[in-house]
């Protein structure tokens, strides 16, 4: 069986180590959008070794609040579904009171038009947030 998260990095790759990688997913509407995906397979998160679940919490910890510190977000998600790729990753996503879509979910309905893109409105570039990320997960 074939799984996308095991034969492609799932995003632009910011950090990876031998355990873990940490990508940001290239969507325009939600520019803040991260992953924290395990390099091995494994489908749930209870599968993995007692070390491994904490470091996972580290990494999605250390960037929520590299996030929060940033672009000061009006709310972060984090979720963990796994049922349309069955492979441990965490999305963490900034979302803001004017994205196109709060309060709704990311793939819910659309409640407004935004009159100049996401990513205009982010307080740093994405480079520069992408650094920062790296920067705070390396330390982990």
């Amino acid at each position: 069986m074939s799984c996308e998260l095991c034969e492609q990095d799932g995003g632009l790759v910011v950090h990876r180590d031998r355990d873990w990688r940490v990508v940001r997913v290239e969507d325009a509407a939600f520019p803040a959008f991260y992953r924290v995906i395990c390099n091995h397979h494994v489908a749930e998160f209870s599968e993995l070794l007692a070390p491994e679940r904490q470091r996972c919490m580290n990494l999605v910890t250390l960037i929520e609040r590299t996030l929060l510190g940033l672009l000061r977000p009006t709310k972060i998600n984090l979720a963990s579904l796994g049922n349309v790729v069955p492979h441990v990753h965490w999305h963490i996503v900034a979302r803001f009171d004017w994205d196109s879509h709060f309060p709704q979910p990311l793939w819910g309905v659309a409640q407004r038009q935004l009159d100049e893109p996401a990513l205009e409105r982010l307080a740093l570039s994405l480079p520069e947030l992408d650094r920062a990320v790296a920067n705070a997960v390396r330390a982990c």
